[in-house]
């Protein structure tokens, strides 16, 4: 930061280099020459008008204001416009291509899962076969004799065999069968092997269980029809409860799944060893042999049973109910429901549900694809296959497919799906991985893939996820980053901010980014993934500098001469400002708020860098240019550097968005100091330009108002939008360095104001050069309007502190250089704006003299009616025409003048009112006293009419010094001869009493009066250092002792002491008394006055000097008296003056009145001590 002083001295050589505002004139026109002398240089450009130059400046502040603009609503159109194409050229993202072998085998497998459906079809499948065949024609496009070839070899192969899958999950509200109020449940469950239409007919009136109580009467004859399940299962013993959770799963082979039954029991367990243990057994039998012996034992309970004594009846298991669910009732896709208990007999009492989920698949599938592959792959390819079709039939907005599947579609893959017995999980793989590989070779919704991600992590259960299955799901998450990235890094072409659609795909293809790096599927199949964050900030930076080198190729700012160079770089620096606003406002939302990375700071310091290392290398070749001597900044590299300057404003504005730690050190940080230079060289043409302006301006103004409402003309108009413009400039550059601000802003106040003086000079000889027309009101109109565009521009100044913000650069002085640095900046800003605004006032106040000028003629008549009127009229007839010539003048004066000019006029139209009527008055002195008393009457009412009840001018502003002198003058003119000669004493009086010094020295005396006596003693005691009257360098004084004025003392002589001759320091003490009556020293003129003299014997004596005392000072009764001869009195030292009374109106009003012998011989006798002077002299 420079130092206070380095500042006071730049700042003085910038103000001492340049002009007086006074002497201002107008500008020499500007140059075109090059910055520089060059080969590179091109030829000089036409110099364009002025107007045309500040347009081109307020278009680069507009172009700046624009990019803001546009950069807020960039993203936000809705046109529905198609996104640019998502390509990216890697094998390892194009699909491979099926054989016609494997489309066959794929159809078989297709047609056999068709052919093969068992259960209950869901309301949201397709139930009609012929339809679902005839669907899978057309996805695999196959011919109708193909189909029917392929449908009879599936027709004729073997069925499918199928498995059930039982889930016993809870059971709530049972009946409560111990003494407790609860029960201990448990159930038994097993397949009923199918039975033919009449035994269905038979037993459909009463229920099967599996164990049922004997009836006392009733006896079995066989074991078959209590044991008529093929496998029975058990769940664990649920102690004391009413709503059990057992949540055990069970697997039951399916011989007949159009007849067999699945049978449950639920009872309460109360014996030691019942059914329930022995049926726990069933996980121990191995064979056949075993399964019989089981079948044995339990047969044998249930006889054993059937026989005891009813003491052991008492140990048998309660029944809570049961349920008979047909395998053909079961739904195709399963189902996960809860079942009413129901009772085995019309006399059971049972209450409560059931929680089962079922689910039927197939075991064994005669198909050659299923015997070669896994389910798991062969659904994919399924699947695969689907998807092509189906995008394939999308026609409106492909690109942005959500995926969803057509109902046949639907049903062929839910089929398959549960006939191979795929978990959910293993089905949200399939699609994951069958979606996004689809996704790389033809886009789709990425909101549909982040969906498919989060049913895997839903669905996530890593122990059951191994083998090919697993390597699959990597390969499936590496596949789809590495294409994200590779798109990514593409980022402003495959998704540019002018489209919603892109930036919308954008953000969802950053969310399943996301989604996939923090799911635990991928942190399982994927550990040893680089961190996502990193790798986007890598491929932020690569892409960032391979977008700015295509910038650069495609401006080429290397080509060209320096001003072409510098274009070229305005433009780079624009697209870049452009880039990084839309990182800031559209990209950084996204990549911050999805995959965690700042993309607005990872660009913005790799295009901050990049560009501060192309601008500076051009700038310190232009510095090196205008530095050369005789070296000349061009309007049009002018308007170019100013351009650049605002674009890396910008650009460096962007800073405020970085962290904190990441905005102290950026390579744009201290740009301003490349252009310190330059801005000074285009201040200038700032300056040249605006009084070009200025000068056309006034050179077409017509003087007439811009509109009714305004009482200016275009002129002024320009000239402050001209000013206006260049503190927007200013404010633009927003200079940073509070030294160099002072400096500029200095400058700019200094060049602002000597544009302001110019035009008011300007418009001044517009105004001159039309007054000597023969319209005296179209000049005093054009003369008003004059005065109203120059305090309109001065109005204008007055807020340059403001608009300059001057107030934060005394801050930033005070911060850098202390309170003497913040002193200076408001004492040189603040003598400039003073200077000007009184430039602009003298210049109104020339005006304003012009404009009175021309009423001067008209008023004198006006006031020689005045004087003129004979006493016979009155003082009111007598006025009224120079009133109502004044007030047919100011109708016209406020109706053109602004309030300020008016008031301005008005005072100064006063102060010619007060001198032409003083002269008036002086000119006819010793006329009768109603002469004054109309011009006393004349001035009141001007006084009135000047003030107009408060509206005009204030009292204070009309009662000024020239209104105080025409008073004294009207008042001593009224005044008689007397009056007049005490009035002069009075004054002298004053005089005497302010006279502290006089180099005519001194007289020391005593004054003291005896009231019995009526006597007043005057004692002249001595003098010192009177002045040399004779050529011996010394004098003959003597003193003259008088009482005045002479018509209050008509009987009291003067008198004189004795001569001291050769002396300036003469020793008189003299007494003299003089008898004054109380009325005669009352008055307040009354006074003595001591007079010293040279005496010279061959000549008349010469006036030495006069000094005076009034009477007041010792006439009154508490002032000591003579008593003692005036020893307690004492001496007064009196100054002795000589005054020149031929300037005193007094004494020329009392010479106007010759037919008065007492003014005349004061006026003869005054004139006497005048001459004494004169010859002294």
């Amino acid at each position: 930061m420079s130092s206070l002083l380095d500042i006071k001295s730049s700042v003085l050589r910038q103000v001492q280099s340049r002009q007086s505002l006074r002497g201002r004139r107008e500008p020499a026109a500007p140059t075109s020459s090059s910055v520089a002398p060059g080969p590179e240089s091109k030829a000089p450009r036409t110099a364009e008008g002025d107007g045309e130059f500040f347009e081109r400046m307020k278009n680069i502040l507009q172009k700046q204001e624009s990019m803001h603009r546009t950069g807020r609503t960039e993203g936000q159109d809705n046109s529905g416009t198609a996104p640019p194409p998502e390509t990216v050229n890697n094998a390892a993202y194009v699909p491979e291509k099926v054989t016609k072998r494997e489309l066959d085998l794929l159809y078989e497998e297709a047609l056999y899962t068709v052919l093969n459906r068992v259960g209950v079809p869901s309301q949201e499948h397709a139930t009609n076969e012929s339809e679902l065949l005839s669907y899978l024609q057309k996805v695999f496009d196959k011919e109708p004799e193909e189909h029917k070839i392929i449908l009879h070899r599936v027709q004729e192969s073997k069925r499918a065999s199928y498995s059930l899958k039982v889930s016993v999950m809870e059971g709530r509200n049972l009946l409560a069968k111990d003494a407790n109020g609860y029960s201990d449940p448990y159930c038994m469950l097993g397949i009923l092997l199918g039975q033919t239409p009449k035994e269905s007919e038979e037993k459909k009136e009463r229920k099967f269980s599996f164990r049922k109580k004997k009836d006392k009467t009733e006896k079995r004859s066989s074991v078959r029809e209590v044991l008529a399940a093929k496998c029975i299962q058990v769940t664990e013993v649920k102690p004391e409860t009413l709503n059990p959770v057992w949540k055990e799963h069970f697997v039951f082979d399916i011989d007949d799944v159009n007849n067999d039954l699945l049978h449950l029991d639920i009872w309460d367990h109360d014996d030691d060893v019942s059914v329930a243990e022995a049926c726990k057994k069933l996980n121990e039998v191995s064979g056949l042999k075993g399964m019989g012996r089981y079948f044995k034992q339990i047969a044998k309970s249930v006889r054993t049973n059937g026989t005891a004594a009813s003491a052991a009846e008492e140990n048998v298991d309660d029944f809570l109910g049961c349920l008979n669910i047909p395998i053909n009732e079961i739904p195709v896709d399963g189902c996960d429901r809860w079942f009413k208990l129901e009772p085995r007999s019309s006399a059971s009492k049972v209450q409560g549900d059931c929680h089962l989920i079922l689910k039927l698949f197939t075991t064994q599938r005669d198909t050659s694809l299923s015997k070669r592959d896994s389910h798991v792959v062969i659904h994919e390819k399924f699947l695969s296959r689907i998807l092509s079709y189906e995008h394939a039939q999308v026609q409106m907005d492909p690109y942005n497919w959500n995926g969803r599947l057509s109902l046949a579609a639907q049903t062929v893959l839910s089929l398959h799906a549960v006939q191979t017995d795929l978990s959910p999980l293993q089905q949200a793989i399939i699609r994951w991985r069958c979606y996004s590989s689809h996704h790389r070779s033809q886009r789709m919704c990425y909101s549909f893939l982040l969906e498919l991600l989060r049913t895997v992590e839903e669905e996530w259960d890593a122990p059951s996820v191994e083998g090919e299955l697993e390597l699959s799901l990597a390969d499936s998450f590496s596949l789809h980053t590495d294409y994200c990235l590779s798109l990514l890094k593409s980022i402003r072409q495959v998704f540019p901010c002018s489209s919603t659609i892109a930036i919308s795909r954008c953000e969802f293809m950053l969310r399943g980014l996301g989604q996939i790096h923090t799911m635990q599927a991928f942190k399982s199949v994927c550990p040893f993934r680089k961190e996502l964050h990193l790798e986007i900030a890598t491929l932020i930076k690569k892409s960032t500098v391979e977008w700015y080198e295509g910038t650069i190729s495609q401006y080429k700012p290397d080509e060209g001469n320096l001003e072409e160079k510098l274009r070229a770089l305005v433009l780079v620096v624009d697209a870049v400002c452009v880039d990084v606003r839309r990182a800031q406002t559209v990209y950084n939302k996204l990549f911050s708020s999805s995959v965690k990375v700042d993309f607005f700071s990872v660009s913005y310091r790799q295009l901050e860098k990049l560009v501060a290392a192309d601008v500076s290398t051009a700038m310190e070749r232009v510095c090196g240019t205008l530095e050369q001597e005789g070296s000349r900044l061009t309007q049009p590299m002018g308007e170019t550097l100013f351009e650049l300057y605002m674009s890396l404003k910008t650009l460096k504005l962007f800073r405020e968005f970085l962290p904190l730690r990441d905005a102290k050190v950026l390579a744009l940080t201290g740009f301003h100091e490349w252009f310190k230079t330059s801005i000074h060289k285009w201040l200038q043409i700032v300056h040249e330009k605006s009084c070009e302006r200025i000068r056309k301006a006034v050179e077409v103004d017509q003087l007439e108002p811009v509109h009714n409402l305004s009482k200016h003309s275009t002129s002024a108009v320009d000239v402050t939008t001209c000013f206006n413009q260049v503190q927007q400039f200013w404010v633009q550059l927003a200079w940073p360095d509070s030294a160099g601000a002072f400096i500029f802003v200095t400058r700019l106040t200094d060049d602002v104001c000597s544009a302001a003086v110019f035009y008011s000079e300007q418009i001044k000889r517009k105004v001159e050069r039309s007054q000597h027309g023969p319209d005296n009101k179209t000049f005093t109109s054009q003369l008003c309007i004059a005065l109203n565009n120059i305090e309109h521009v001065r109005v204008f100044l007055g807020n340059l502190p403001r608009d300059l913000d001057w107030q934060k650069l005394e801050q930033a002085m005070e911060e850098s250089c202390g309170v003497e640095g913040k002193e200076q900046v408001n004492k040189a800003l603040s003598t400039q704006l003073y200077n000007i605004d009184m430039d602009l006032q003298r210049e109104a106040k020339r005006m304003i003299t012009h404009l009175t000028d021309k009423m001067i003629l008209d008023i004198k008549k006006y006031i020689q009616h005045i004087s003129l009127s004979p006493d016979s009229i009155s003082n009111d007839d007598a006025v009224s025409p120079l009133m109502k010539y004044l007030d047919d003048t100011l109708v016209i004066l406020s109706e053109s003048l602004v309030k300020e000019n008016l008031a301005r006029v008005l005072q100064g139209l006063w102060r010619l009112l007060l001198r032409m009527i003083f002269d008036t008055v002086a000119e006819n002195r010793g006329v009768s006293l109603e002469f004054y008393g109309r011009f006393h009457f004349t001035v009141e009412a001007l006084v009135e009419f000047f003030h107009a009840e408060g509206e005009g001018l204030a009292l204070e502003d009309l009662r000024n010094e020239g209104y105080k002198a025409l008073e004294e003058e009207l008042r001593l003119n009224k005044c008689s001869s007397n009056e007049l000669i005490e009035q002069h004493f009075l004054e002298r009086i004053a005089q005497q009493r302010m006279l502290k010094h006089s180099r005519f020295g001194r007289i020391s005396v005593k004054c003291y009066y005896e009231a019995a006596d009526q006597r007043l003693s005057v004692e002249v005691l001595h003098a010192a250092d009177l002045i040399a009257l004779d050529a011996n360098g010394l004098s003959d004084p003597f003193v003259i002792v008088e009482l005045c004025p002479r018509h209050l003392f008509p009987m009291a002589k003067s008198q004189r002491t004795q001569v001291k001759p050769k002396t300036l320091h003469p020793v008189f003490d003299e007494l003299f008394n003089f008898h004054v009556t109380p009325e005669q020293y009352r008055h307040t003129s009354a006074c003595v006055t001591f007079t010293v003299m040279d005496y010279d014997w061959l000549s008349t004596n010469d006036f030495a000097g006069e000094a005076i005392a009034p009477l007041s000072d010792f006439c009154r009764a508490d002032k000591p008296s003579s008593h003692g001869g005036g020893k307690l009195v004492q001496p007064l030292i009196l100054h002795l003056s000589r005054p020149k009374p031929s300037d005193k109106p007094i004494l020329k009003m009392l010479e106007a009145r010759t037919t008065d012998r007492e003014a005349q011989e004061f006026v003869r006798k005054l004139k006497d001590i005048q001459k004494s002077i004169g010859e002294e002299e």
